[in-house]
């Protein structure tokens, strides 16, 4: 990693005419108050297509803001924090319905991403939208918990053959599951990244030292100890897709600023992160929080080489690729560049989930053969 001194923010501290003005005010949301009214309508829209309204407001509020607004915008993140509490509680109705699905398996469950956050009070949950549910759940256990999930009334998705057999043979998750009378879905893990990646990740170590809850409602749910809480969220995002990469960002932020002030914290993290094979990810997970949202890191951190395999010329084209991917999903973030690394963040997701051997029949099946069979009904 860079040395701190010389890791520059490429976010100005002013908001530029179609830049990315959300980013700008995540980081700072002080400076609300010197946002035009033209500027806050951007901003508003880009936020929304970001899926951060919620945790827009709640920053905003933190730091004394929301007063600061005009009437349009305020009414718009008021809406979204309010959709957000309805949310927590629908997700808790959910996790309570979970739990006494699973209660006659009496097998460790453990919640996973923002299901955990919530879970366990994080900052993390605040203002978030909850799209499903994830656990984590022993692999032995895994025919056992799809059956009497079956029998409560949800249903698997994907079902062509193709499909599952890409879940149950090269995945680390069955295919989603719905509810089939409130279309909840669920994802049930086995472990956190495919093992088609190579990354040895030990998932009965992630369970062994998962932690209780202190909510007595959700006491058949344990979540992951704070290191694995923050390398899992890593991980999700820098193996993922991008499809809602500044929302997971700002989810990692959240954590790194609540659990990265806990003595010991970093140095446990990163002997963690190097037990479960997940350096890289959260190198990258420490150099882009600090870039465009001022996460606080210690410079001891900062400094230190989390990935020793990432040199000078690959960490520019990391940042090219990433700096822009992490902007919103809006027209007026959209250039010909921006569109172009959401392209190399998804072809590169893919890259590292799956040898080349298996990406390339995969990809030919998704853009060719899945196309033509879906036209002909099949």
């Amino acid at each position: 990693m860079m040395p701190a001194e010389q890791i520059k923010s490429p976010v100005n501290s002013r908001p530029m005419a179609h830049s990315d003005l959300v980013v700008t005010l995540l980081r700072e949301p002080g400076n609300a108050a010197g946002f035009s009214t033209s500027e806050w309508d951007l901003l508003v829209r880009q936020a929304r297509h970001a899926d951060v309204m919620g945790q827009l407001h709640a920053r905003l509020s933190d730091a004394g803001q929301l007063g600061n607004l005009p009437e349009a915008a305020r009414r718009h993140l008021d809406t979204a924090w309010n959709l957000s509490q309805r949310h927590r509680l629908a997700v808790r109705w959910e996790l309570l319905g979970i739990a006494n699905t699973l209660a006659p398996l009496n097998i460790p469950v453990v919640l996973l991403k923002g299901a955990a956050y919530y879970a366990a009070g994080r900052m993390a949950a605040r203002g978030r939208l909850f799209t499903d549910v994830d656990i984590l759940v022993p692999k032995a256990a895994l025919d056992s918990v799809e059956r009497i999930f079956i029998r409560s009334g949800w249903v698997p998705t994907h079902l062509n053959a193709y499909d599952q057999r890409y879940y149950r043979q090269w995945m680390h998750e069955l295919p989603p599951m719905q509810h089939a009378r409130r279309g909840t879905l669920i994802d049930i893990h086995h472990t956190l990244l495919p093992p088609t990646t190579g990354v040895n990740c030990d998932a009965a170590a992630l369970i062994a030292a998962a932690q209780p809850l202190e909510d007595a409602e959700l006491a058949a749910f344990k979540v992951l100890a704070p290191s694995d809480m923050l390398l899992h969220s890593a991980t999700h995002l820098f193996y993922g897709e991008f499809d809602r990469g500044l929302r997971e960002l700002v989810d990692l932020d959240q954590l790194i600023r609540e659990l990265g002030t806990e003595p010991d914290f970093w140095a446990a993290t990163v002997d963690r992160a190097r037990q479960l094979d997940l350096l890289n990810p959260l190198h990258h997970a420490v150099r882009y929080t600090h870039l465009l949202l001022g996460t606080p890191i210690p410079d001891v951190v900062l400094r230190a080489p989390l990935d020793p395999t990432i040199d000078a010329i690959r960490q520019r084209l990391l940042d090219a690729l990433f700096l822009r991917a992490f902007r919103p999903d809006h027209v007026s973030c959209n250039d010909a560049a921006t569109r172009l690394a959401r392209w190399l963040a998804f072809v590169r997701s893919h890259w590292l989930r799956m040898p080349v051997h298996l990406l390339v029949p995969h990809l030919f099946y998704k853009a060719v053969i899945a196309p033509r069979k879906e036209a002909a009904g099949a």
